[in-house]
């Protein structure tokens, strides 16, 4: 069992920067392919950006390419989403999932851990 915990989420204006944190404990953090998800009200979970171990290998939403960069630091277990020249749509719940297989994937139901959450928030 890993137990994921997202943090760095807030209120920012359009054009800001945010860095979101997803600490893990439980299983071991190395093997897994951690990823970043976001969920707007009223509107289906969607994929943000992956990242496979040990770091080389990623992949992003076309969305969001060119301006968040994800990255993990296996020696303290944990994963980051640098976000730059942040917009309103951006403004969602974003959830960092990790799977224990090899293959990065976009598809939520390929991910069978999840964290709670933190809300990212971009006004105008």
């Amino acid at each position: 069992q890993a137990h994921l915990v997202e943090s760095g989420g807030g209120l920012v204006q359009a054009g800001a920067s945010l860095r979101l944190s997803c600490s893990t404990s439980g299983r071991t953090f190395g093997t897994f392919v951690m990823a970043w998800f976001r969920q707007a009200p009223g509107k289906e979970r969607e994929f943000v950006a992956a990242i496979q171990w040990p770091g080389i290998n990623t992949d992003y939403a076309d969305s969001v390419k060119g301006r968040f960069t994800i990255s993990r630091h296996n020696a303290n277990n944990t994963m980051y989403l640098q976000m730059k020249t942040l917009k309103p749509e951006d403004t969602a719940v974003y959830h960092c999932a990790s799977h224990g297989r090899e293959r990065l994937s976009r598809d939520s139901r390929d991910y069978d851990y999840w964290g709670q959450g933190t809300q990212v928030t971009v006004s105008p």
